[in-house]
């Protein structure tokens, strides 16, 4: 089947400055955000790392960027899931993940709790 181009969405072309928010800018900001805005209890410690849990004590976050097991790993964000019907997991991302993507990640663990 041949559609007409006229009929085809535009392409998009984001321009370079359109994505500025790729590059890492190696701050904690959005992620912490969230979870303050979600009324997340946070811990801060001495050595700058600081450590949330969900109010309901099945997710935890770490901003690690002063643990040296963490950076022995290449991470500085830790994520780990206790669901209520198996097993737990855990995600971690580097120092080159930017942000906003962990933000994302988290905003959409959030949003499916059952899964």
């Amino acid at each position: 089947m041949n559609t007409p181009s006229s009929l085809l969405p535009a392409p998009v072309r984001p321009t370079a400055e359109d994505r500025s928010w790729l590059s890492c800018d190696h701050s904690a900001e959005p992620v912490l955000t969230l979870l303050d805005s979600l009324g997340w209890p946070m811990v801060d410690t001495p050595e700058a790392n600081v450590h949330c849990t969900s109010p309901d004590g099945r997710v935890y976050v770490g901003w690690l960027p002063e643990d040296p097991g963490a950076w022995q790993r290449g991470i500085v964000w830790r994520i780990r899931v206790q669901p209520a019907d198996t097993d737990a997991w855990t995600q971690e991302f580097s120092i080159h993940t930017p942000s906003e993507a962990v933000t994302g990640f988290l905003a959409a663990l959030i949003a499916n709790p059952t899964r």
